[in-house]
């Protein structure tokens, strides 16, 4: 449907400020990359534990990811966003004066909380405020904001070493280069909070909360006096029928089973992460340092990345309301195939010397390559269309409860990609990984030509259990 008298600059507006949940979510996650480093040394870390507390933050991120969704469903999707920029501030600061691993992990906990809701919270809001012909290219924006994040982190990272020498290096006020990674990102977070108290509530949250006064408000903000009486009229009578929204709805009350419905989100979020995608976000330095690049060149390829990672995400929003969700999947899918099979001939042929360093000889430039492809093709497809999908594949009845859910088992996945890294580097090699890294990515084609619907064009009361 086209609303004549939408408010464009005001969508535009609204949800570049819920991005910038997802900004933070790149932010956050990435600046861990040029710290790992700085923390073994400081607290003295083994093998195990540096994982941890690289990992760590993911925990949170799965705890708040679920408890966000039904929380938001209480409370509101604008104040649950207030709540987790409040807690980037705190995990920012804490984490960089953090005198001992266990304060780092704590805060960093605090951190992945934000993350996790951040991550439910901002393509739930999008999806609800944004007319469904064109809301994959605004539900889009949550993955080009976390590439931003990224690129702005990884560059920020990358600047610090550079001006300090190593990120174990004293810099300002006598603090290492790596806290003043991880404070870099307070800026930011007090930006994020500034601005959520400038943005209405979802209107759908305000139907569901019986506040349709304060809905009909918004609703005629955002598209216009009588298109924003039909809408309320078409949220209204899809909810009419139905309770409150509770956990429980996830289940099929005449089986007793979990939705085929949840069932999909778990899988294509999971999927999303068993492709390996957050091996080189969060070990991207200490991977082409193994491979034998610089600190500083290691830091300066994450930089380049990220980079790619944004005209690939641009590219998704531009043609994502055209061409579909499934077709980026399946695309997406086959190129990170291709680049990780490179992968693990390139790392099969090098050697490494006495160090451990490997010696890609003539495929250096091919590894680059086919890296960078890998990063380009994710954030082609699953990386921004995941969340596009999760965000508007749930009905109205369901979609904070499916969304806690599928948030769960993403970062839970992530948990384990995260943590399962180093510990296969040690043992399988970089070929190990990858190879199976390159398995889920097969698996995933199948699993969305089988069982994936298309919702390209649907209005959000047209989603189906």
């Amino acid at each position: 449907m086209k609303y004549s008298n939408e408010n464009t600059v005001l969508i535009m507006s609204i949800s570049c400020v819920a991005a910038m949940g997802a900004f933070l979510f790149g932010f956050d996650t990435g600046v861990i990359n040029g710290t790992i480093g700085g923390l073994r040394l400081a607290f003295n870390l083994t093998l195990v534990a540096s994982s941890f507390n690289v990992a760590s933050t993911l925990l949170g991120c799965a705890v708040g990811a679920f408890f966000s969704g039904r929380l938001a469903d209480i409370y509101g999707r604008r104040f649950m966003m207030i709540i987790a920029a409040v807690l980037f501030i705190l995990s920012a600061w804490g984490s960089g004066i953090a005198d001992t691993s266990n304060v780092f992990i704590f805060y960093r906990m605090v951190g992945g909380f934000a993350v996790g809701s951040a991550s439910i919270l901002v393509p739930m809001y999008i999806a609800e405020v944004v007319p469904a012909r064109y809301r994959g290219a605004y539900a889009a924006l949550q993955q080009v904001a976390i590439n931003v994040g990224l690129f702005v982190v990884f560059m920020s990272n990358y600047l610090l070493v550079h001006w300090a020498g190593t990120s174990i290096n004293t810099f300002w006020l006598g603090y290492e280069a790596w806290r003043w990674m991880l404070w870099a990102e307070l800026l930011p977070a007090f930006i994020f909070l500034f601005t959520l108290f400038f943005v209405p509530e979802s209107p759908r949250y305000l139907v569901v909360r019986e506040k349709n006064k304060q809905a009909l408000v918004v609703l005629t903000k955002l598209y216009g006096q009588f298109f924003g009486e039909a809408k309320l009229m078409e949220i209204s009578l899809s909810l009419s029928a139905d309770h409150k929204p509770r956990l429980s709805d996830l289940k099929n009350p005449v089986t007793g089973k979990v939705r085929r419905i949840v069932w999909i989100g778990i899988g294509i979020a999971a999927f999303q992460q068993f492709m390996g995608i957050n091996v080189v976000f969060y070990y991207g330095a200490i991977l082409w340092e193994v491979a034998g690049f610089s600190e500083s060149d290691a830091l300066l390829i994450n930089v380049i990345s990220a980079a790619l990672s944004i005209g690939a995400c641009v590219f998704t929003i531009l043609f994502i309301d055209r061409w579909g969700r499934r077709p980026f999947l399946l695309i997406g899918s086959t190129g990170i195939i291709i680049c990780l099979l490179l992968l693990v001939f390139v790392f099969y042929q090098a050697t490494p010397d006495i160090y451990g360093v490997m010696d890609l000889g003539h495929y250096d430039t091919l590894a680059l390559i086919a890296a960078n492809a890998y990063v380009f093709f994710f954030n082609l497809s699953w990386g921004p269309v995941m969340w596009v999908i999760l965000g508007e594949m749930f009905p109205n009845q369901i979609r904070g409860s499916g969304l806690a859910v599928t948030g769960f088992v993403h970062w839970i996945a992530n948990f384990i990609i995260t943590m399962s890294f180093p510990l296969l580097l040690n043992n399988m090699g970089l070929v190990g990984a990858y190879a199976g890294y390159s398995l889920f990515a097969f698996l995933s084609i199948i699993f969305v030509y089988r069982y994936l619907d298309e919702t390209k064009g649907k209005e959000l009361e047209e989603m189906s259990m």
